[in-house]
């Protein structure tokens, strides 16, 4: 199977705010958003995984994490996430 491609949404547990990101090794990618070593986040953690979804093609992947990271795309994101928000 080719490399499979991961768009991604993390919940900082310090700010109470939501990161999208995008890469093709999502564990390794984990790890380092909570050793601190990704700059955007580094003053966000912890950290936590709340959804990801998987794409075959980088480009698709790319697309979506842009229009995730849009109004349209993060409203999206809080209406099917609503129950998992709340527990937060």
């Amino acid at each position: 199977m080719s490399n499979m491609w991961y768009v991604y949404v993390l919940w900082s547990k310090r700010d109470r705010k939501l990161y999208i990101g995008c890469t093709n090794d999502l564990k390794k990618r984990l790890i380092l958003h909570n050793k601190g070593e990704i700059p955007a986040t580094k003053f966000r953690r912890p950290l936590i995984l709340i959804h990801y979804e998987a794409y075959l093609n980088k480009y698709d992947a790319y697309s979506k994490e842009k229009w995730l990271k849009t109004g349209w795309g993060r409203n999206h994101l809080k209406k099917i996430l609503v129950q998992t928000l709340k527990g937060l």
